[in-house]
């Protein structure tokens, strides 16, 4: 079962919030049945595990990975780099 540390999303959330602004970040997601191998890890370190959206339905990257359908959105390379390094950043500070 993959468990999130309450203090690490804590600060995944509020670093999301800080660079995307409210509009960007959508916080109730119902938990989803799945298999992650990130559990093993979050059993041995504190982390979080979340979701960096990758488009709507309908529109390119607009489909869970595992699909047939699944298309990455080339566009959301920036995004997630901008969010990664900006986690690291602050967690170095």
């Amino acid at each position: 079962v993959l468990t999130n540390s309450p203090e690490e999303t804590d600060f995944a959330r509020a670093l999301a919030l800080e660079v995307f602004g409210r509009e960007g970040v959508l916080e109730s997601v119902s938990p989803m049945n799945a298999s992650e191998d990130f559990a093993f890890m979050l059993r041995e370190r504190p982390g979080s595990y979340f979701l960096l959206g990758n488009g709507e339905k309908g529109e390119k990257g607009g489909c869970m990975v595992h699909n047939p359908g699944y298309d990455f959105n080339d566009d959301i390379i920036t995004t997630g780099a901008t969010l990664f390094a900006r986690l690291v950043e602050k967690h170095c500070r």
